[in-house]
């Protein structure tokens, strides 16, 4: 583990996340950096924010790899070694990453989902299915990517947010997307520091920080 660990966002839409989380590692006490932002797509918020605060942002489609998105995994992952990425961050990216990255990055992929998994997850419409359930609670999940099953790794932290009788989409999304904000940093933080310990389907916070390998 580098003295401030380098993390890259994957996104897809407009930055929400990505913004957080530059603001929030910009304070001296935080111990990663954001050094690289990839998305699938040509444009978007995520990579207009990058470019506009400084930050290497790339973006690769897979029509620019004849469609083969196993092919275009593996220029993220040749890119994300080029910028020795210790940390990946998904934060609104629409696409289930290959197995190659995912095995190239054990335990190294954290995700932000808008639901209270296991609960909703498998698609990006989960505040409309949180709506059309009818549930009085739902949230945001931070965990950890693993092989074989979408958004379904081991849970790292999560928020819970009430559902209130006149909410929508747009409403619901906005008081989701509020707490994102506060654990998504926070998560990137624990992981950082070390004080992640993956054992199966779980994860335990330590109160004191293991040692971790250094950069890719």
């Amino acid at each position: 583990m580098s003295a401030s660990t380098r993390v890259a966002v994957l996104a897809s839409g407009t930055g929400s996340n990505l913004t957080a989380l530059l603001d929030v590692a910009q304070t001296p006490a935080f111990p990663a950096q954001i050094v690289l932002v990839v998305s699938n797509r040509s444009q978007c918020g995520a990579l207009d924010i990058a470019r506009a605060r400084g930050v290497q942002a790339v973006s690769l489609p897979v029509k620019e790899y004849g469609g083969d998105a196993t092919a275009r995994d593996r220029a993220i992952l040749d890119t994300l070694r080029t910028a020795r990425i210790e940390l990946i961050v998904c934060a609104g990216y629409d696409r289930v990453l290959s197995d190659d990255v995912l095995a190239a990055y054990p335990d190294a992929i954290l995700n932000i989902h808008p639901s209270l998994l296991p609960a909703f997850g498998g698609g990006m419409d989960a505040v409309e299915q949180a709506l059309a359930a009818g549930v009085k609670v739902t949230g945001c999940t931070v965990h950890l990517l693993k092989a074989g099953a979408v958004d379904a790794g081991p849970i790292v932290l999560q928020a819970a947010v009430p559902v209130e009788a006149d909410d929508d989409a747009d409403t619901l999304r906005a008081r989701i997307h509020e707490q994102e904000w506060r654990v998504l940093p926070e998560a990137v933080a624990l992981w950082a520091t070390g004080r992640l310990q993956v054992n199966g389907s779980k994860v335990r916070i330590l109160a004191q920080p293991r040692q971790r390998e250094g950069v890719r």
